[in-house]
């Protein structure tokens, strides 16, 4: 292996020796040669002989001229390209040549099918040319790009088009120019043919702008929502933030090939094909509020993002974290809050808490890095998104707003850090955040165990409320986080009792600041159902010990949708918790009456929310079940699951039927009504799966057979696959042959395939590597079949033989040299290997020993590896 990767720690930031004003870029392009001319505006803001040291990775040189001038007094390095004794302000040309065509790890300037485009975040700048790739260095772009017309008719960069022309032979060239400026991460190029969906957006200053979808040939008829999407940004970011667009064209490219979901790039925005196509047919509604939400979460980093940019990547929650927050609210204020909360909530409870307990623990602004890649985690978006509304909590909307607003008069045109924007939240509304600060800097789940106790003499009601933050990998001590802690008290006939204190009122958020703290309330009539944690109001685990009684109450009479939902998560915690260990002894499932009863209620309840009604029906996923435990057993997981999945199916089985036929809609429709009763019926249709085989098979195959879309198509698909009915293989095929050559309807293909509980998914999975829509070379295909498989099949990928592991490595061996980003994503459960039993351990640790002996192993691979290991 080749020198170690090292690490880079947030303390030692400083600010570059010299700084770029300007860059002019031309763009010689051809997919396997292209000739890079970059001249640049340079000053030295450090100390007078200081090397400019530029970094640049993968590239040819050509020549160097300083102010005109042939430049002689350079060397290279390993990444980097050292020139010495310049003067204090210089113009430097750079030429340069690369590859896009051998570029698989697809950052910098790559092929994506026909089509030439980049990506630059977070390192990928220094792939084209060689320049200060870091975002402390904002410059101002010019981009002149030439190449084949007929090949390329459009050529795309960022900010306005400013300049065209044609050539001779052929070719033509256009120029843009972005007036703001940019860290060289926002840069983008694009260059293609595409089919081109056209429209217009006025600002409230009354500015219009142009908005450009550029898609493959063959699909505008799925362009159309993401132009709906992108225009509900635009203008709930005027109404609910008074942020207005600032270019007179808002330009996104739809490419197959694509590391991540997508790109804020400055009015250039570039997304995997995924979250722009869609029509009835081929998307589901997931897949529509998916496209909604991402449209708006690039859009809003033109503010929180592009506009205010991070000081150094350590600081990468400044702008996710707070994206996240507001694309999070964005589609809560379009759609239905409650639903949105809790899959958000899932996310965190399933996903980024098992991160937290894992060796990549980090805060949501590290303190240390290997690979820069490996730290666009859930802690650092959906951890670092929870930090921002604890901070909305605690604020008010009003007093956050001003907060905003001081934030962007203070670093506008600038890159900003984590503490300059809690520095603006405190200064607009006075309100002390020292405290709440520790948040950005320690890792891990608080753990918070809440005691009561009541007095029907004195009528006196104590909380007494205690935190806990085990030790991360790399942080063993911790200290009492800010809080804030969220409650309900209800009577006996579910009537809010207002909480007070010596004949005064008390704020229902309250302030859980220290290790140990006790809050008391007086008038409390009766003896108070607590409601806790409402809203996930802080991102914690919640220990209380609730009496079946007390759940049963609040899933049907707490006024807050989330609560009752999380009522019904807290109550099937219980009897899960109790039917692993009852499985692990080799005992049957028991589940109380009462138990099914509580659902039961919510099937008949004729006033709830059907979207509500489906997500409260759904059963905690596989992983969410993992968080219940310290040592996780994925046998005994799996086999609960499907136990109480049948139980209910058989105890529910009329009610399932009943309102899966009085939700049947007579067309398709993007709306939010219609959606939550797709998804009741859906779910209703997975229990009939379980029941009843004959009335299983008929349901399932009538449903596939008759649906106009994809949600209803793959809901069919799914149940059958799920349930492991007769009829799953045929249904399979046919599945295939409809859409094999459509590459995202078929990542649900091989979701399903690659997560499906029959006993032979692994070698099936090996199998499908060969089929003819798979390819190994496109990140959303290998996510779909060989992630699915590692991260959303536990009980298969945990094989007791080791195979899951052993085909784990075979897979990640090939990644690493073809596309170190992706690998280092899928190897996650992989590294979590201290959650498991000892014989578990000793294969995952094996396995990835074979992994750390690669040749030229990833600086991507090299950190979660060692870090696994150590």
């Amino acid at each position: 292996m080749t020198q170690q990767p090292q690490a880079k720690y947030r303390h030692d930031y400083r600010a570059p020796d010299y700084t770029i004003t300007d860059i002019d870029l031309t763009f010689d392009l051809d997919a396997t040669k292209t000739l890079v001319t970059a001249i640049s505006q340079i000053t030295r803001q450090g100390a007078a002989g200081a090397p400019l040291r530029l970094d640049g990775e993968d590239l040819t040189l050509v020549s160097i001229d300083v102010n005109g001038a042939a430049w002689e007094d350079y060397r290279q390095e390993e990444g980097a390209l050292i020139i010495e004794s310049l003067p204090e302000a210089f113009t430097l040309t750079i030429v340069n040549e690369i590859s896009p065509a051998t570029n698989t790890a697809l950052e910098g300037l790559y092929l994506s099918g026909d089509a030439l485009c980049t990506q630059c975040e977070a390192e990928g700048f220094r792939h084209i040319t060689w320049y200060l790739d870091r975002p402390d260095v904002l410059a101002r772009f010019t981009t002149k790009i030439i190449a084949d017309k007929s090949k390329y008719p459009f050529l795309l960069s960022n900010g306005n088009r400013i300049a065209e022309g044609e050539l001779d032979n052929g070719r033509h060239w256009v120029q843009w120019q972005d007036p703001f400026p940019k860290p060289c991460y926002l840069f983008a190029l694009v260059a293609g043919d595409f089919d081109v969906l056209r429209d217009t957006f006025k600002t409230r200053s009354g500015r219009d702008v142009a908005l450009e979808l550029f898609v493959d040939r063959g699909n505008l008829d799925r362009a159309s929502w993401a132009m709906t999407s992108l225009k509900a940004s635009m203008k709930w970011d005027e109404t609910r933030f008074g942020l207005e667009y600032d270019l007179d064209i808002y330009m996104i490219v739809a490419v197959d090939f694509f590391n991540m979901g997508a790109m804020e790039n400055k009015g250039l925005n570039v997304f995997n094909s995924k979250y722009v196509l869609a029509r009835a047919e081929t998307a589901t509604d997931k897949d529509y509020l998916d496209i909604e939400r991402v449209i708006g979460h690039e859009y809003f980093h033109n503010w929180t993002g592009n506009r205010v940019t991070c000081r150094d990547w350590f600081q990468l929650s400044l702008k996710e974290g707070l994206t996240v927050f507001r694309d999070q609210e964005f589609s809560s204020d379009l759609g239905s809050r409650a639903v949105n909360r809790i899959q958000n909530v899932r996310t965190m409870r399933a996903a980024q808490f098992a991160e937290d307990a894992s060796p990549m623990a980090h805060p949501i602004r590290p303190d240390k890095v290997i690979e820069m890649n490996n730290f666009y985690t859930l802690t650092v978006y959906e951890k670092g998104s929870e930090v921002i509304r604890m901070l909305h909590t605690l604020l008010g909307e009003e007093n956050f707003q001003k907060g905003m607003q001081l934030y962007f008069e203070r670093h506008d045109g600038s890159a900003a850090t984590c503490d300059d924007f809690v520095q603006a939240m405190e200064d607009a509304s006075n309100v002390d955040l020292s405290h709440f600060r520790r948040w950005y800097s320690q890792a891990g789940t608080p753990v918070v165990t809440v005691r009561d106790d009541y007095d029907p003499e004195t009528e006196l009601y104590t909380l007494t409320i205690s935190q806990h933050t085990p030790p991360t990998a790399e942080q063993q001590e911790k200290h009492p986080l800010h809080i804030p802690f969220d409650i309900e008290l209800y009577d006996n006939e579910g009537k809010v009792i207002p909480l007070q204190k010596n004949g005064h009122p008390i704020h229902h958020v309250l302030n859980v600041t220290q290790a140990e703290q006790t809050f008391v309330f007086d008038n409390v009539y009766f003896q108070p159902v607590p409601s806790l944690l409402r809203e996930f109001s802080a991102p914690v685990k919640l220990e209380y010990k609730w009496s079946d009684q007390q759940l049963t109450f609040l899933m049907r009479h707490a006024r807050n949708d989330f609560s009752r939902w999380d009522a019904a998560q807290s109550l099937l915690a219980t009897y899960i918790k109790l039917n692993v260990n009852r499985s692990q002894q080799g005992q049957p499932l028991s589940l109380p009456l009462h138990v099914a009863d509580a659902f039961r209620a919510i099937l008949l309840d004729e006033k709830i929310d059907p979207a509500l009604a489906a997500e409260i029906l759904t059963l905690p996923s596989q992983n969410e079940i993992a968080e219940l435990f310290q040592k996780i057993d994925p046998q005994a997981i799996a086999a609960v699951h499907e136990a109480l999945t049948r139980t209910l199916a058989n105890e529910l089985a009329d009610e399932f039927l009943a309102v899966y036929n009085a939700n049947k809609l007579d067309a398709y429709r993007v709306e939010h009504a219609d959606i939550g009763k797709r998804a009741l019926r859906n779910t209703c249709l997975r229990y009939l799966a379980f029941g009843e085989k004959k009335l299983a098979e008929q349901l399932v195959r009538n449903q596939f057979e008759s649906a106009d879309n994809m949600t209803d198509s793959i809901a069919a698909l799914a149940s059958s696959v799920a349930a492991q009915l007769p009829c799953r293989a045929e249904l399979l095929a046919e599945f295939d042959e409809k859409w094999h050559q459509d590459g995202l309807v078929m990542d649900k293909w091989f979701v399903l395939q690659a997560t499906s509980p029959a006993a032979d998914t692994l070698s099936k999975v090996r199998e499908l590597l060969n089929h003819r829509s798979f390819s190994m070379g496109n990140p959303n295909r290998v996510r779909s079949l060989i992630g699915a498989f590692a991260a959303g099949n536990p009980a298969a990928f945990h094989a007791l033989d080791g195979s899951g592991y052993q085909f784990m490595v075979e897979m990640l061996s090939e990644l690493n040299h073809r596309n170190p980003q992706v690998a280092s994503r899928l190897i996650e459960p992989l590294i979590r290997l201290k959650r498991y039993d000892a014989k578990r351990q000793e294969m995952m640790r094996a396995a990835l020993e074979q992994l750390k002996g690669l040749e030229n192993l990833s600086g991507d691979l090299f950190e979660k590896i060692s870090k696994a290991l150590a």
